[in-house]
């Protein structure tokens, strides 16, 4: 009885959007858009004040944010080893960061039911300050004579980009699900 109500696997049920998932060659596109990302602090910008948000990390919360699932445990470690090697930060900086943010990302997921806009947009503003501080703290630790009234104008301008690059995974997401 109760395997004749989930329905057969060539029956109605499989056949709707809800059950599908991704599309196979689709898969990689969480991870890519977020290497394409942090590939985008490489463009030659010249300014000189750090305003130049770290897209890796907006890409990474839009995606987190947003689904839970194209993530296995171990892809923040990883994908910040590839921002610390692009962006020219000490090993290991982002690796423990976006880590972390992904630990607390799941424990705001267990903590909340539901979430709208501006939920998410405050987590993401809280880990951009976090991320922005503890890059701060980093340089302060290796002698850079940086004051931290420079890093607000950074957080700002990441928090402000923060909208653009949900926009910008809500469209990958529609393609990737084939919706």
């Amino acid at each position: 009885m109760a395997r004749a109500a989930l329905g057969r696997p060539s029956g109605r049920m499989t056949r709707g959007k809800m059950t599908r998932g991704p599309i196979p060659a689709w898969r990689w596109v969480p991870a890519i858009s977020v290497v394409l990302g942090i590939l985008f602090s490489t463009l030659p910008i010249v300014s000189d004040h750090g305003w130049w948000p770290d897209f890796g990390l907006l890409m990474l919360l839009a995606w987190r944010l947003m689904r839970a699932d194209p993530w296995p445990a171990w892809s923040a470690g990883v994908l910040g080893f590839v921002d610390d090697l692009v962006r020219g930060s000490p090993l290991g900086l982002a690796v423990v960061l976006w880590t972390l943010f992904m630990l607390a990302m799941d424990i705001v997921d267990r903590r909340t039911m539901w979430r709208d806009y501006w939920v998410e947009w405050l987590v993401a503003c809280l880990f951009i300050a976090l991320a922005e501080a503890a890059e701060w703290q980093v340089a302060a630790w290796g002698g850079a004579p940086v004051r931290f009234d420079a890093v607000w104008p950074s957080a700002l301008v990441s928090a402000l980009c923060f909208p653009i690059a949900g926009l910008v995974v809500a469209r990958l997401d529609r393609m990737r699900l084939g919706r």
